[in-house]
């Protein structure tokens, strides 16, 4: 029976500023990254959404972002390995915190925006995330993009890892993301995100934007938590993946 989980990222909201639906999403995913207040999100917000994952039943995980308020961590920030294992260590820390007031528990770190996709590619940044999030709790799973460097660092320090699919982005040859200052970065077409998802699990491949074919691994599913579309987005996936036989929902044996 082939598995997988359905994540979002949520808790982005932040003051009085409000971003997504996370009420409504909540009731359909498996997995929620929440942001730990460097790139969105903060105290109130944690809290909040903390309380409302663990009300669905939906698996907690730390965002670690870049501390970029104003570009939503979507811009490269060039720390030292220190700096980021520091950042990371600060924001599982916080979430961790949050949630043992809440009665629950984290249970794995996505990395947010430009600093995942650094990661993907920058053996440096993957490695001190992961030894970041080794150092804090080495039972944590650390999601990364499907095959990148992140993914592989969290395999040599012992890691439960995740290998991460998008459905509303576009793969470049390499398989790493087409990045958002494209015009195709976005796959806006619902019907062709989905088919896309569902051949990524049940083939384990995936076209890139030049038509090639790619192998990948699909363990776990992102949809973005800040677009206008998302809940109604990911109540059609999450029902065409049922039509498919496909569980929602997996776990991974942390090492």
């Amino acid at each position: 029976m082939l598995s997988v989980d359905l994540n979002c990222d949520l808790g982005e909201s932040y003051g009085l500023f409000k971003i997504g639906n996370d009420e409504e999403i909540l009731k359909h995913i498996t997995s929620a990254n929440i942001a730990c207040g460097f790139h969105a999100g903060d105290h109130n917000v944690m809290m909040e959404t903390v309380k409302l994952a663990k009300a669905h039943g939906v698996k907690i995980g730390a965002h670690p972002g870049f501390p970029d308020l104003h570009g939503f961590g979507r811009r490269d920030m060039h720390l030292t390995q220190q700096e980021i294992y520091n950042l990371v260590v600060y924001q599982i820390g916080a979430l961790e915190a949050v949630a043992r007031a809440c009665g629950t528990k984290v249970f794995h770190v996505k990395p947010h925006g430009a600093l995942y996709n650094m990661a993907a590619m920058d053996k440096h940044v993957a490695d001190a995330i992961a030894e970041a999030v080794v150092d804090v709790n080495p039972q944590l799973v650390l999601f990364g993009l499907a095959g990148s460097l992140m993914v592989k660092a969290g395999e040599e320090k012992g890691l439960g890892v995740a290998h991460e699919v998008f459905a509303d982005r576009n793969y470049q040859p390499d398989g790493m993301l087409t990045p958002r200052s494209h015009a195709n970065a976005m796959i806006h077409d619902t019907e062709n995100a989905i088919k896309r998802v569902i051949r990524m699990i049940t083939e384990g491949k995936i076209a890139a934007i030049d038509g090639t074919d790619l192998e990948i691994t699909a363990d776990t599913i992102c949809v973005h938590g800040d677009e206008p579309q998302t809940l109604e987005f990911v109540v059609k996936l999450k029902q065409a993946l049922i039509n498919e036989e496909i569980t929602v929902g997996k776990s991974w044996d942390a090492k």
